[in-house]
């Protein structure tokens, strides 16, 4: 018997070959049949919708602060003794609603004094102009001396001098009397108070407390070089139509995302560039009756009113992105498919605008592009128009949609 049959190990040995000889062949088979097949497989089938071309009302979200419009510094005029705080501290106050009362008595004194000397000033400015009434027709028939006569005229204006000084004291007095009660002079909402109740006000302590306006209110924002430049770049480009004397409208966000019932304007463009933040300086004007928003608080401001023109907005998952940069599947009049490079610019909800590369009437793909590859056939299924895009007719959506803020890519 020959040795090599006789070993077990062997006889394994060509029973493995032997099976994965037949697998392979078994494999090859099927390889060829299913190339075979393949040659004859179905043409991809993919959704695809026409580029349109139109006027798109966009905005711009910023993170926001807001401010007091006008923000008083109540102090003391006169020094005393602080009577009485007639407020709540954080409350809203009226404007001409007292805050504070100063110990009157030492100025009431001072008051009558100077009335008191008044009406001294007064007696003597009388007696003055009955002395002169007499000396001018004795001086006239040289029954009196012409000096005389001037010294009568001298006493009655100095008299009448004095008088009119009397006065200006009283009422320097009735006005030290006057500040002695503090009012607010704004309607607003009032800080902390600084001086406590029996507290000596002198000029080293005289402010009392805070009153800021809350209506209407300052909402702050800021731009940054680069966003600024671009902003001025669209335009100058014809990408961006700012509105008509850059009256844009400005959409206040709460933190809660509430909308703010009010819009406001911007007022105040600040010309010169901060270099410690690195932005320019935006304020915004919004009316604030009902005291809802405070200041200091963080916001989010919607700046609206800009349209791009004759914009293209195709879906975001349209755009594919390769080794050269952005592309999309552009579907041919011979029904194939062709990768046509494309410049994105900033995102709008889910779409994103195109830049170049795109013409109106063309069709994209925008779904079943990871079957593509160029050059082949396909078969077309319509996506029809997208929602909130300009239809057919040519007139464009009305506000762009619910939420029509524009997100920059950066």
């Amino acid at each position: 018997m020959n040795r090599s049959t006789r070993n077990p190990w062997m006889r394994a040995a060509r029973r493995v070959a032997f099976g994965v000889a037949c697998l392979a062949a078994l494999n090859l088979g099927g390889c060829g049949k299913e190339n075979k097949s393949g040659a004859t497989s179905a043409v991809p089938s993919v959704t695809v919708m026409e580029v349109i071309s139109g006027d798109v009302p966009v905005s711009a979200e910023y993170v926001a602060q807001t401010q007091s419009s006008r923000q008083v510094n109540i102090y003391a005029r006169v020094s005393g003794f602080l009577d009485r705080r007639l407020y709540t501290e954080g409350a809203t106050v009226r404007e001409g609603q007292v805050l504070f009362q100063i110990d009157p008595k030492p100025f009431q004194v001072q008051r009558d004094q100077a009335a008191a000397a008044l009406a001294k000033q007064e007696a003597v400015l009388e007696v003055a102009r009955t002395n002169l009434a007499r000396t001018k027709p004795l001086a006239a028939v040289d029954a009196l001396s012409q000096k005389d006569l001037d010294d009568a005229t001298g006493q009655f204006q100095s008299a009448a001098a004095g008088v009119d000084q009397a006065k200006a004291q009283l009422e320097s007095a009735k006005l030290n009397l006057s500040y002695c009660t503090i009012a607010s002079p704004v309607h607003g909402v009032t800080g902390a108070a600084l001086q406590q109740e029996g507290t000596y006000i002198s000029t080293q302590n005289s402010q009392l407390t805070t009153v800021m306006l809350s209506s209407p209110m300052w909402v702050n924002f800021s731009l940054s070089e680069n966003e600024m430049q671009n902003f001025r770049g669209q335009i100058a480009k014809g990408l961006l139509r700012p509105p008509k004397d850059n009256n844009y409208v400005i959409e206040v966000v709460l933190v809660d995302g509430t909308i703010f019932p009010h819009t406001g304007r911007i007022t105040f463009a600040d010309p010169s560039y901060n270099a410690q933040s690195g932005t320019f300086l935006v304020r915004v004007s919004v009316e604030n009756p009902d005291g809802v928003l405070h200041p200091n608080q963080y916001v989010r401001v919607h700046v609206k009113g800009a349209v791009r023109p004759n914009a293209i907005l195709v879906p975001q998952r349209s755009v594919q992105q390769g080794s050269k940069g952005h592309f999309v599947w552009v579907v041919t009049g011979e029904g194939t498919v062709e990768a046509r490079p494309v410049v994105v610019g900033d995102w709008y909800k889910d779409d994103w605008f195109i830049s170049e590369g795109l013409r109106a009437g063309e069709r994209i793909v925008v779904d079943g592009v990871l079957l593509l590859r160029p050059g082949i056939k396909v078969t077309v299924q319509s996506a029809g128009t997208p929602p909130g895009r300009k239809p057919a007719d040519g007139k464009p959506p009305a506000g762009g949609g619910k939420d029509n803020t524009v997100k920059n890519r950066g």
